[in-house]
């Protein structure tokens, strides 16, 4: 049996940049916000993230969130550690956690997506290092460099033709799948001179996560610094759907320019949606969904002439994390 909900006037679902963004507006506009996170965010994978404004000498991605955690909870934001299971339509919001059940009168979804790695045995422990999802963030780390581009359809083709500006030795390997690019991406391979190897790949030979070759199936190595896969994302889009939001036909959520879903009240921020999956395009987009969330109750509270008057509901109170 779950305990009684707990109301707030904003619910956000997510702790990146996205969720983390948000949540530090909305607490600043004096709303009463609760933070739901599940402690997996994908930032994380980032061990060194170098494009992010502010940081010059770079950040891992874990440090980045700590000191978003620590900016929400200066400001008012509750914090809990949840696995939300639920999200049923009705006024207001109601959100079934494995710890507790949450009430909002507005909900933010900032629950990500998950890059798929390879499925090459002992190449996770390369992510962050020297296996990348990312060439606009991670292209410049790896300048010069012998480089692999695993995959097989035209971002695959995109990726290796745009890796040439970055080193001269650029490969792409489909990992024994058959390569989908369409023609033109075939001659613009074959113009540049990317060579492609259609065999599987059987192993990775690393050092601590810096990758000096992959074996292929037929036995030769295919020398590598670097790699970046093009295997595809998996949206956090569950919750999205049981409230019926409009999805892509990627499994992204569809939002307006105030980061509104179909579903009023419901918004949605960061790599659910179809952004750039970027951790500062992300964090904009919880900015832009924070304000949008802060006017929608207070031209609400116009209309139900209850505006709030003389302080906030969290005055005198510290914000906390929440012990389910």
């Amino acid at each position: 049996m779950k305990p009684d909900a707990m109301m707030w006037d904003a619910v956000v679902v997510g702790g990146g940049p996205a969720g983390l963004s948000a949540a530090v507006y909305l607490g600043r506009a004096r709303r009463r916000t609760l933070l739901l996170h599940s402690g997996h965010s994908m930032a994380k994978w980032e061990l060194d993230v170098q494009n992010y404004l502010g940081f010059p000498q770079g950040i891992a991605g874990a440090d980045l969130l700590d000191r978003g955690l620590s900016q929400a909870l200066r400001y008012g934001v509750d914090v809990v550690e949840d696995n939300v299971d639920s999200l049923s339509v009705a006024e207001p919001f109601r959100l079934v956690g494995r710890e507790m059940v949450y009430e909002g009168k507005r909900i933010l979804l900032a629950t990500g997506l998950t890059h798929l790695p390879p499925d090459i045995p002992g190449v996770k422990e390369c992510l962050g290092r020297s296996l990348f999802f990312c060439k606009d963030c991670d292209a410049y780390r790896v300048q010069g460099r012998r480089i692999v581009i695993i995959g097989w359809n035209n971002e695959a083709a995109e990726y290796a033709l745009g890796m040439l500006a970055f080193s001269p030795s650029v490969k792409i390997c489909t990992n024994g799948r058959q390569a989908v690019w369409d023609g033109i991406h075939a001659g613009w391979l074959n113009e540049y001179g990317v060579s492609v190897s259609s065999l599987r790949i059987c192993a990775v030979d690393h050092d601590g996560g810096w990758i000096g070759s992959f074996t292929l199936e037929s036995g030769e190595l295919l020398e590598a610094d670097a790699a970046f896969t093009t295997r595809g994302d998996v949206a956090h889009n569950r919750l999205a759907a049981q409230a019926s939001a409009a999805l892509n036909e990627d499994g992204q959520v569809v939002v307006d320019h105030c980061m509104h879903t179909s579903v009023p009240g419901l918004y949605a921020a960061g790599c659910l949606t179809p952004a750039n999956c970027q951790m500062i395009i992300a964090a904009g987009q919880g900015a832009i969904a924070g304000q949008a969330i802060n006017r929608s109750l207070f031209e609400e509270s116009l209309c139900r002439h209850a505006l709030p008057t003389g302080g906030s509901p969290t005055d005198g109170v510290e914000s906390r994390r929440l012990m389910c």
